[in-house]
């Protein structure tokens, strides 16, 4: 019986230190990530009246400073103190480092204090185990009456991706299965896979697909 890509990807990096690993990938190369906003977050997110949010796995801010910009008060949190020095100083390149609190977790351990009018888990995946529905249920409860929660992950990547390449790919509908909300406490916005062109590092073009959950907590 073979197991899928995730699953070999855990088993290669079986004890493995999450924050040695992404220390690890944060060091190898000068810039890890595009340094643009992740477009359902903009899609989502810009309509909406700014508030708090919580950026789950900041990586090197990009999303974090393009709220920031649109006037949200943000507390980005990430496990590599790498990646956090990057993202503060792209903050204070933007002019916005007063609007963001960068802070460092394991967030299988430790989370954020407060509650957020937006939660948001971009591409909140790992090659290294991560306890990613429990992580995920936590946050829900630090969204406050009528936020949202907006959790987006790959279906599927392109052929040059690092990530694990899935023989199974849950739905957006068995994604939210999995988290176990209660959901007569949450009206559902979108709940989908849309697609989305990607350019590769060498010029490529791929059609990819992106799970959307985004879930506005009940006012009762």
């Amino acid at each position: 019986m073979s197991i899928s890509g995730h699953q070999r990807h855990h088993a290669e990096n079986a004890g493995v230190d999450v924050a040695e690993y992404w220390e690890r990938r944060y060091q190898e190369r000068d810039r890890v990530w595009s340094g643009r906003a992740n477009p359902v977050l903009v899609d989502v997110v810009e309509p909406l009246p700014a508030g708090t949010a919580l950026d789950l796995g900041c990586g090197e801010g990009a999303d974090a400073v393009w709220l920031a910009r649109h006037g949200w008060r943000v507390t980005a949190a990430d496990v590599s103190a790498t990646a956090l020095e990057r993202a503060s100083g792209h903050a204070a390149g933007a002019g916005v480092a007063d609007r963001i609190d960068f802070q460092r977790h394991d967030l299988a351990r430790t989370l954020p204090d407060g509650s957020f009018d937006l939660v948001s888990a971009q591409f909140f995946q790992s090659n290294v185990e991560l306890p990613r529905e429990r992580i995920l249920r936590a946050v829900a409860e630090k969204v406050a009456p009528g936020g949202l929660l907006l959790v987006v992950t790959h279906a599927t990547v392109p052929p040059w991706s690092w990530h694990p390449h899935e023989d199974a790919v849950p739905t957006p509908q068995e994604e939210l299965a999995a988290l176990g909300l209660a959901l007569d406490d949450w009206h559902t916005e979108r709940l989908d896979a849309p697609a989305r062109r990607v350019t590769g590092p060498e010029g490529q073009q791929a059609t990819v697909t992106d799970n959307v959950i985004a879930l506005r907590r009940r006012v009762r």
